[in-house]
């Protein structure tokens, strides 16, 4: 029996992520006695480094159990300080950066301190899913900027451009990108923010996979306009703490006070036990850095893999520079995109994510954080199901 009382519009007008969706039936038929192989999820397949894990249990054995401030702890906050000027080339003061319950809530803070309804926000299309959904939560509207398969996805600061109108406020950056790979370079940053200046508009850069760079260099716009971007960043990526639940932040002093306003009425600071992680993760340079070296080293590995797989199979898929994912055109196997999915997840046992909800028609995205003897496993259902469909 329906409950006599409605949903609010933005309620009902939000979209489920596609990647849950997938996730959750791929669990269904796995319960049903299924053999399901899931390159679904955007998560590491690595385990949190060791001390940082040790970090976490000192923590709690030090009785570190009650509230933070709002906004972090202060030896983090001066600690993701220090990463932002030692490895971005950004000076945010400690007051100048936040802690969250992980990147999403960043960014979406920043949404909602930044955007009035009506105001529009571009986002380079293939876009991570929950982009224009946080979005239009806040009223705004998500206008999308198409990139190129052929440019590996790499905005073109043109069409980026000739989108702006006068209720443009917002343009968000995603490099390297989900589910593209996408590495923006120099020139096209500078671009970019010589638009946001001329325009008069801010700019979010979500750099959460920066350390998953291949063939490219990550840079940071806001070196370039740091007076109007923020700078979201977090510990689930690169040092495998997705269950954590931390991410931080960097920018105007005035933004990062509003975000913290936004976050006292709702999450409050983040896990008090996963702020002294994060900070190992920060501080223990030696540590950190051998883990991501030797996690980037596999990422590549899988990545070469992959790509030649599926170009094989005639898939046709671009090489990504960075993060873990790849786009294949997965035309061949169907025209659309939920219904290639489809076919892969009930015919082959393999879970993928359609590229629908991340303004990709006719792709799907999988996922290499998983080892090579699984790769090759997805490639060889995907050969099967082509065969079948053949």
């Amino acid at each position: 029996m329906g409950t006599p009382f409605p949903l609010s519009a933005r309620v009902r007008g939000l979209k489920p992520s596609a990647t849950v969706a997938v996730t959750s039936r791929a669990l269904e038929l796995r319960r049903a006695g299924a053999d399901v192989l899931s390159l679904s999820v955007g998560e590491p397949d690595f385990e949190t480094p060791p001390h940082v894990k040790a970090a976490g249990i000192a923590a709690i054995e030090a009785g570190h159990t009650r509230y933070t401030p709002v906004n972090g702890l202060p030896e983090l906050r001066e600690a993701v300080s220090a990463k932002f000027a030692r490895e971005n080339g950004l000076e945010y003061a400690p007051d100048a950066v936040t802690v969250t319950s992980g990147g999403k809530q960043a960014i979406f803070n920043a949404l909602l301190a930044l955007l009035n309804p009506g105001d529009e926000v571009l986002i380079p299309a293939p876009y991570w899913v929950s982009y224009p959904e946080m979005v239009a939560l806040t009223g705004a509207v998500p206008v999308a900027v198409p990139t190129r398969a052929e440019a590996g996805f790499v905005l073109d600061p043109e069409e980026l451009a000739a989108r702006v109108t006068p209720k443009t406020r917002l343009i968000v950056l995603n490099s390297p990108g989900n589910p593209t790979g996408a590495v923006y370079p120099v020139e096209v940053l500078e671009a970019v923010v010589d638009l946001a200046r001329r325009r008069d508009l801010c700019l979010l850069s979500d750099e959460i996979y920066e350390h998953l760079v291949y063939d490219a260099e990550h840079v940071s716009p806001a070196r370039y306009a740091p007076e109007r971007t923020l700078t979201v960043n977090g510990a689930s990526k690169a040092y495998a703490m997705t269950g954590w639940r931390i991410g931080y932040a960097g920018g105007p002093p005035e933004w990062i006070a509003a975000m913290n306003a936004l976050q006292s009425q709702s999450t409050t600071g983040a896990c008090t036990l996963s702020q002294h992680a994060a900070l190992a993760a920060l501080t223990e340079h030696e540590a950190t850095a051998r883990f991501v070296a030797e996690a980037r080293s596999a990422y590549r590995e899988r990545r070469n893999f992959l790509v030649a797989g599926l170009n094989e199979l005639g898939l046709p898929t671009p090489t990504p520079q960075g993060a873990f994912y790849v786009l294949p055109d997965s035309t061949h196997l169907h025209p659309d995109e939920l219904e290639a999915s489809r076919l892969l997840l009930e015919r082959g046992g393999l879970a993928v994510v359609p590229g629908t909800d991340f303004g990709a028609p006719g792709r799907v995205r999988l996922s290499y954080a998983a080892g090579l003897d699984t790769l090759g496993e997805a490639l060889r259902r995907i050969e099967a199901v082509l065969t079948a469909e053949d």
